[in-house]
């Protein structure tokens, strides 16, 4: 206890040098802590807003192949994939049901390729909610033929609500084929994503695709949560693999880009009649966790070569410290204080350093974090994709934080030990007799 407070009240007596030491030292918790945090809502946050672009979590897709091997996706008749949902026991908040395609949106003159979506907005009642619209609105779509684009779509042709732009797509069995849309609304630019994409009823689209009024492409399930998305994901493949053909997830789980393999299934497979994929936003996702799993790593190592560079600084520190208090070790061990005693007040000061600093560090760290998170980013930010309400946000998880601190009192105590260990093994007469 008594080497405790002595180690306490040295450091307090070097308020300046042990000041700039622990400034050090939370400086690189703080900047590891931010990446971090920035790491753990990156996925969640474009999870999320995918999530509400891609009208779920978890999707079922119908693929029918002829005896010729044409393939075309679609869904007709939904009765057991319903019932497999329900018997899955998935909690939606809803179930979107979409017909899709590659377009190309052309206006005097003017050409833009989107993803057109097919939604019966009388069912679908999330999408509305999630749609910001700068000019035009909902009541556009009340026309069989509106059509919601986004602002970079709308400045490329160069149109506004009201305009009528002629549509190019392929159908369900790869004919060329011509409609004409009439400019419902136009939305805020969503990202990356969101200014891609575009939405009509899904009645006309399927006239467009040459679908029936009542097929369509895509199941999604709108999860109230992202947690619980695969294991709910796997439970509604084993329910719809009982009761209809479904492609095998097991054979592509070692391909390094499973969505991919995944959908690619049907080219390599001999059959006919129709199977079912089904699939999760996170197999969509994946790369992006990838993403969020190289920034930990390079968190990881910026923070060893942070503490690389200031172990230097606490090592030549420490040995200054033992020049300056030669004459005071000599005086503690002509009292009786033992060599380890001696070592281990040093490494005590070395410990409380790396605490105080850590400690510091995460305050300031969070304190940045509050700050960024109070910034509100224009929705037409391009970054708008891994914002969550158009605010940067943050997610700090405890353990990977105990961890970082654990490493920099392990690196700052590796730091403090050879000049401790030289200082317990001084003469006592000898140090007291040295003059500086």
């Amino acid at each position: 206890m008594e080497i405790i407070k002595l180690a306490l009240r040295n450091l307090a007596r070097q308020k300046k040098r042990t000041f700039l030491l622990g400034s050090a030292i939370a400086f690189g918790i703080m900047i590891v802590t931010v990446i971090n945090g920035f790491a753990g809502a990156f996925v969640d946050n474009i999870s999320e807003n995918f999530a509400n672009l891609a009208a779920g979590h978890v999707f079922i897709q119908g693929v029918e192949k002829s005896a010729s091997g044409k393939e075309s996706d679609i869904i007709r008749d939904d009765a057991l994939l319903m019932q497999a949902v329900k018997d899955a026991n998935i909690p939606s908040k809803y179930i979107s049901k979409r017909s899709s395609a590659q377009a190309s949106l052309i206006f005097a003159g003017h050409n833009a390729q989107l993803k057109v979506d097919g939604v019966d907005f009388s069912k679908e009642t999330f999408l509305p909610e999630r749609l910001m619209f700068i000019k035009g609105g909902l009541e556009g779509m009340k026309q069989r033929d509106g059509i919601i684009i986004s602002e970079p779509i709308a400045k490329r042709l160069n149109v506004q609500p009201g305009d009528r732009v002629l549509v190019q797509l392929r159908t369900l069995t790869g004919q060329q084929n011509v409609g004409e849309f009439s400019i419902a609304g136009i939305t805020v630019d969503a990202g990356i994503f969101g200014s891609m994409s575009g939405y009509a009823n899904k009645t006309y689209m399927n006239e467009l695709l040459a679908l029936g009024p009542e097929d369509y492409q895509l199941l999604g399930i709108y999860l109230p949560s992202l947690k619980g998305t695969d294991a709910y994901g796997k439970a509604l493949y084993e329910k719809v693999k009982a009761v209809a053909p479904v492609f095998d997830r097991d054979a592509a789980k070692n391909d390094q880009n499973f969505i991919r393999s995944f959908m690619n299934q049907g080219k390599t497979e001999t059959w006919t009649g129709i199977k079912y994929r089904v699939f999760t936003l996170n197999d969509m996702l994946a790369q992006v966790k990838q993403i969020a799993d190289a920034l930990d790593t390079a968190s990881l190592i910026i923070l060893l070569v942070l503490f690389v560079i200031i172990m230097v600084g606490i090592t030549n520190t420490f040995r200054i410290i033992l020049y300056e208090r030669i004459r005071e070790i000599g005086t503690m061990r002509s009292i009786g204080m033992q060599r380890g005693e001696v070592r281990n007040l040093f490494l005590f000061e070395a410990g409380f350093l790396a605490l105080g600093g850590a400690v510091f560090g995460l305050v300031l760290a969070f304190i940045v974090m509050a700050a960024i998170g109070g910034i509100s980013f224009s929705m037409n930010s391009p970054v708008f994709i891994i914002l969550k309400n158009g605010h940067m946000t943050f997610k700090v998880d405890a353990a990977r934080m105990l961890l970082n601190v654990l490493i920099v009192a392990a690196l700052t105590e590796f730091a403090a030990f050879f000049p401790s260990r030289n200082a317990a093994r001084l003469d006592p007469a000898v140090a007291l007799r040295t003059v500086k």
